[in-house]
């Protein structure tokens, strides 16, 4: 049977001319999947922070609220655990990452809470403006 009809077969070839067995495309897919599920969870990061105030700035409020802080701690740490745990690493199918492949979701965290922080101070600025109206919830 040609390679294309059994995804098992050893013999699948990309646009490089390098062979790619079973074994390395399901790693590389669950090396992807897993760092997938890190991005959420430091995307997450800035989503739940961001939520902690309607006007008031991150700078303002501050991050005294210790149930949260534990929140994400915890996130966090079982996003590792689920990592690089070896029987729940075969059970989940993830894949140990390196640390630069944590990062990659650091920007857009970042970019979130300063949109965020953005909108707030105009919120502040101008109250009652469009800003208020279209996303003030």
């Amino acid at each position: 049977a040609p390679a294309w009809e059994n995804p098992r077969e050893n013999g699948l070839e990309d646009a490089y001319g390098q062979q790619w067995p079973y074994s390395a495309r399901w790693a590389l897919q669950n090396h992807g999947n897993t760092a997938f599920f890190t991005s959420i969870v430091i995307v997450q990061w800035a989503d739940v922070t961001i939520c902690k105030t309607r006007k008031l700035s991150l700078l303002q409020q501050g991050m005294t609220n210790h149930v949260l802080n534990s929140g994400i701690l915890f996130e966090t740490l079982l996003a590792v655990v689920l990592c690089y745990t070896p029987y729940i690493n075969v059970f989940l199918k993830t894949f140990p990452l390196e640390f630069v492949h944590w990062l990659p979701a650091l920007p857009f965290s970042l970019a979130i809470l300063i949109f965020d922080e953005v909108r707030k101070f105009c919120l502040r600025k101008y109250p009652g403006g469009f800003l208020e109206k279209e996303t003030y919830y």
